[in-house]
């Protein structure tokens, strides 16, 4: 099977992909992450105890301007006019964690999977960097996309895909 990169010219060199004959359709993708913790710097953060202020509001505004710069960020995206940005933050006090969820949505030409996840690596990376001072050896994984809806390639749903990311 031959794998075709469209982030390749013909002479092997990397470019941005020409999305200008690509019909303009809504597009959506939802992304996650996770940071897992002490159960003593959750509750701290849960409990508003956090020394730098509001952790879980900061992340969602990281989380948010992060989807808007994504094109400046990953070398070959393209700039997008999102319609809508959403980063929903959850603590889960049984498994000491944090689970983001992002979802990004546009009426263009080109999907908005970086974007997602791009909106949820970076309020991972916003809530490690509030709370690092408390506790350095936080870990912030899976990083994935969820869905994914509009487009050429179609629809994509990580629970009805075969490889769960584990």
């Amino acid at each position: 099977m031959s794998l075709l990169f469209s982030h390749i010219n013909q002479y092997g060199e990397a470019h941005m992909v020409d999305v200008s004959d690509k019909q303009i359709t809504t597009r959506t993708a939802k992304a996650e992450s996770f940071v897992f913790m002490d159960a003593k710097t959750l509750n701290m953060i849960i409990e508003g105890r956090h020394h730098k202020g509001d952790v879980f509001a900061t992340a969602r505004i990281a989380g948010i301007q992060a989807a808007k710069k994504t094109w400046e960020l990953i070398p070959l995206c393209h700039p997008l006019l999102l319609s809508k940005i959403e980063v929903n933050i959850e603590a889960d006090l049984v498994n000491h964690c944090v689970r983001i969820e992002s979802l990004c949505r546009v009426t263009g030409q080109t999907g908005v999977e970086m974007e997602a996840l791009v909106a949820s690596s970076v309020a991972a990376l916003t809530i490690y960097d509030m709370c690092k001072a408390v506790q350095k050896d936080m870990v912030i994984t899976q990083v994935r996309l969820l869905t994914k809806t509009g487009g050429k390639s179609g629809d994509f749903n990580a629970k009805n895909n075969n490889n769960d990311g584990k």
